[in-house]
């Protein structure tokens, strides 16, 4: 099977059930240490698909961007939703994670009829819907929503290295990796790293 033709499979599918707006929606950010969770949804034109579009975990910095530039200009509509440090550490992960999916699907302009989301089910969307596990390797729309959010959130990144120099946003993304725990050991904890999650809430309870 060709790539695009296992990437629209479930567009495809849903094509001839009548649905002809299919929003892919996914997030980013569930496993950081700091900055928010973001979701993207995006509504693709019926059987597009452009070279490359796959999990954008899968993907160069590089082809991601070029990927996202495409997105952006052929998409019926996009909308990205964040949700906090904050809030994630009130609300938990998963919930934080929802809500930033409904508010990504209720942003956009174009309302679709049917939405396609990577692994996690809306219990009350009122829309038709379908979760696929690992669903960005699996649809194009999903794949499109999929890299719009890591790109988004990687540029945001980017500019917290800039407002808090020193601590590797832009290496790491806010994940917790060696360099990043070693900045936090040195330089301290900040306002938008997630108290709730280990090891932030260890170092702030002091063990």
């Amino acid at each position: 099977m060709m790539m695009k033709d296992k990437m629209l499979e479930y567009e495809r599918s849903l094509y001839k059930q009548g649905f002809d707006l299919i929003a892919g929606v996914d997030e980013v950010g569930r496993g950081p240490l700091y900055g928010p969770v973001v979701v993207a949804a995006v509504i693709l034109p019926k059987d597009y698909y452009v070279d490359g579009l796959d999990d954008s975990k899968k993907l160069t910095p590089k082809k991601r961007e070029k990927l996202y530039d495409i997105i952006l200009e052929n998409a019926l509509d996009i909308s990205i939703f964040e949700v906090s440090s904050q809030e994630i550490d009130e609300i938990n992960i998963l919930n934080a994670t929802k809500k930033a999916m409904y508010n990504a699907i209720k942003g956009l302009k174009t309302i679709p009829n049917h939405v396609l989301i990577d692994a996690v089910n809306l219990e009350d969307l009122t829309i038709p819907s379908t979760s696929i596990i690992k669903g960005d390797a699996k649809s194009a729309s999903i794949a499109a929503a999929s890299i719009v959010a890591k790109v988004h959130r990687d540029r945001m990144l980017i500019e917290e290295e800039k407002i808090h120099p020193g601590y590797g946003f832009d290496k790491h993304k806010g994940y917790g990796t060696k360099l990043h725990i070693e900045k936090i050991k040195e330089l301290g904890v900040l306002e938008n790293h997630r108290k709730s999650f280990e090891p932030i809430k260890s170092m702030l309870n002091g063990s």
